[in-house]
Parts: C-alpha cells; structure tokens; sequence
C-alpha cells in the first residue's frame, strides 16, 4: 500500500522545511502540492545567506520566456526564470541591486526599486529633487533637466542621458522589507557627490565633504563607508539630519584602476578590492571596439588600530562577488561583459560556465548584475 504523501501533518512539514537550506529546495517543497504549500511558510525567514544569483543580459534564444529574465544560480549551476517583464523595456536601466533589491531608472524621473522574488515595489525620491538639479520640465524636450554644477555653472541634460550616466550607483542600508527606517546612498557619476535619503523623504540631500570618494559606497555597522581612487576612505553617520564625516587617514596609497568596498561580517572586517585592467582593441566585429579586461585583483582589509590597507593573500574558505554598473565611462571603453573566476592564491582567471569571457556580441545588451536574492 502506497503513501500518500499530500497527508503529511502541517506541523511535520513545517519542521522538514524549517531544515531546508538552499531557497530553491524550499520552493520545490512548496509545490509539491496544494498542502504543502499551505502548511509551508511562504517566507522562509530562517534561511542563511543564499549565493547570489547572476542575472543575465536578456537572450534572443529564449522567444518562450519574453516575461521572464534568465538567472544563473552558482548553488546548483542551473538557469532559473523569474517572471520580469519591466527588464524587457529598452528604456530601463539597471542601476545594480542592494539586499536583494534592483535599482530602475527609466525615461523619467522615477527611481524604482524591485524585489524579483517577491515582486515589491518601492520608489525612492525622484532625479529631480538631486540638490543640484535646479528644474525638470517634459517639455522642454531635448534639454528637460536643468543641473548646477559644483562651481556654479549651469547646463542641461535629456531623459537619456539623466537615465544612463547621472547615477553611479545607488546602496541600501537594509532590506525595505525587513527595516522600514533604511537609508539609500547614491553616487554621482560626473560630480563624485555622495547623496542620501531616508524611506519617505521627498529629496535627496548631499554629504557635504564627501566629494571625490566616488569610486565606491558600502553601509555597514551604522555607517557609510565611502572610497576614493587610491584606497583614501571617509566613514559617514548619516542617521541624522547633519551627517557627521570621519576621515579615516591611511598611509598607502593604492594603485590599480577601479576600488570596491566589501564588508566581511563574520569578521567584522572592511575589506578593499582592488581591480587592474588592460586595454586592447577588438577586430573581430565589423566595428572595431576598444575593450578592457581584468589582468588581477588585491584584497586589502582595513586594521582600524593603524590605520591602515592590510595585504590579504587568502580569503580562506570566503568568495567574493563584484560588480560594476558604469564601467563604460572609463576612458570610452567597453567592459561590462568581463565577467569571470579570479583566484587570489595564483592569480588565475577562468569564464563562468554560464558566461563565456570573450562575449563581444554583447556589448550593446544590459550589464549582467550578481543578485543577493531575497524572498521578503
């Protein structure tokens, strides 16, 4: 006499699903059938942090999946659909992702973010609230912001231009879902300002003395770390209506082209990545492409006794994931398909099995963005 499996008792279901680790194990035990799902959290709150996912560029060999964009998932190697229409509009763009939510910028003012699993929507305050956007109007077209720049000059950019290149980047303190009092942090790409706002406020305000700590932004244990160029790095409370600047002086000055911040917790580190790169031109297209590519990265953790960049030369069991979402503005290059397996112990690199390093054809697709999903 065979099972029947669709009468397991909810409390056992939930006790299985309470030892699940992996968030699509617990998605396949949901939907079994109709009682597993019922009796099954639709939340699984206990789950630890999940690899990330590597949203790709949408592809023209998946015609019966036009609603949905393609995922890699590293746990299982496999290619997972997340029903996605919005990353289908041409006139969207991608401005990175933030525990587990993507920034959208469109031909407007708005600025979305988006939970893919879950499908929540939250928008931030608007482009045209930037202190240094002095107007919008739709129909001045052609010139519908007018900007200030920092020595008092005034210019106009379009709907295009406000979409592609304003934003460097934009960081969130918290999950929206799980911290209702989350801060946003934006980099401005031409000026080097850092701005931030609260959930709810109608404007973006400056950190006044931030300037030039551009190259990257991390929030962690209550503050706003900021990076320049050579590895300087500025702490930032912004938890006030008066955000307070520490300037954290370190000795060496780093070299390399490109610095991301990454904050280790178990350790409670601050960790700097450092990026090298090459310059080569591509033939290989009817048109000819400059290209970058990564030749090796540093891993520098900050001792806050100096303090000062310590050299790491192993992350032990740890893997770090990075990504960049403006890399055509370094010197008119094309770089934003160089995606692959840096090994820090002998300096190799090798292609992710979903991601062929030398994908030229893609140089006109979105960026692929690395993804912390989560379903809340």
């Amino acid at each position: 006499m065979g099972v029947d499996w669709t009468q397991l008792p909810p409390e056992i279901l939930e006790f299985i699903s309470a030892k699940l680790k992996i968030y699509t194990d617990y998605l396949r035990c949901r939907a079994v059938c109709t009682s597993w799902r019922s009796s099954i959290p639709k939340t699984p709150f206990h789950l630890p942090p999940q690899l990330p996912w590597l949203m790709l560029p949408p592809s023209r060999s998946h015609q019966s999946h036009r609603s949905h964009r393609a995922f890699y998932d590293l746990s299982t190697h496999k290619f997972r659909y997340l029903s996605f229409p919005e990353s289908f509009n041409p006139n969207k763009r991608h401005c990175g992702s933030s525990h587990g939510w993507l920034i959208i910028l469109d031909d407007s003012p708005s600025i979305l973010l988006l939970n893919p699993l879950s499908r929540a929507k939250l928008l931030l305050p608007p482009l045209s609230t930037f202190p240094n956007v002095d107007g919008f109007n739709y129909s001045d077209i052609g010139k519908e912001y007018s900007l200030r720049s920092p020595s008092g000059g005034r210019y106009t950019r379009n709907l295009r231009q406000m979409r592609d290149s304003f934003i460097k980047k934009i960081v969130l303190s918290a999950n929206p879902s799980k911290d209702p009092h989350f801060l946003a942090i934006a980099i401005l790409n031409q000026t080097g300002e850092l701005a931030y706002c609260r959930n709810g406020d109608k404007a973006w305000r400056f950190i006044e003395g931030a300037r030039s700590y551009s190259e990257d932004v991390i929030y962690c244990k209550g503050l706003c770390y900021a990076v320049d160029k050579h590895g300087g790095i500025i702490a930032c409370d912004v938890r006030n209506d008066l955000p307070r600047i520490s300037f954290i002086e370190t000795p060496r000055k780093l070299g390399g082209d490109m610095q991301y911040l990454v904050y280790s917790e178990p350790e409670d580190e601050l960790l700097l990545v450092t990026r090298y790169l090459d310059l080569d031109i591509n033939f290989e297209l009817a048109q000819s492409y400059l290209i970058f590519r990564t030749k090796r990265f540093e891993v520098s953790r900050l001792v806050s006794s100096g303090p000062y960049w310590e050299k790491v030369k192993t992350l032990n069991d740890k893997m770090l994931f990075i990504d960049d979402y403006s890399e055509t503005n370094y010197d008119g290059a094309f770089g934003e398909h160089d995606i692959g397996i840096y090994k820090l112990w002998d300096g190799s690199i090798e292609p992710l099995p979903c991601y062929p390093r030398n994908s030229y054809f893609r140089l006109g697709w979105p960026t692929p963005l690395w993804v912390a999903l989560s379903p809340c």
